[in-house]
C-alpha cells in the first residue's frame, strides 16, 4: 500500500503478562473501566455476526453467547 498511501503498514505484536491482565481484571472489576459490546448474540447466529464484522460499522466487541 505504500505507493499509495502516504504511511507504512507493519504489525504489532502485544505479550500480555499475567501480572497485567490481573491488573485489568481489577479496572473492569472496579467499574473504572467497561468493555464496549457492539452486539449480542447467540451462537447460532454465528454467521450473521461475521458479516457484521465484515461491514466494518462495528463499534465495539460482537460477542457470541453460548
Amino acid at each position: 500500500m505504500s505507493p499509495f498511501v502516504g504511511q507504512r503498514l507493519t504489525t504489532f505484536n502485544a505479550k500480555a503478562s499475567s501480572a497485567d491482565l490481573a491488573f485489568l481484571t481489577g479496572l473492569i472489576e472496579s467499574g473504572k473501566i467497561t468493555p464496549v459490546i457492539d452486539r449480542l448474540l447467540p451462537l447460532s447466529q454465528a454467521p450473521t455476526a461475521i458479516r457484521y464484522l465484515q461491514t466494518g460499522r462495528t463499534r465495539g466487541k460482537v460477542v457470541l453467547t453460548v
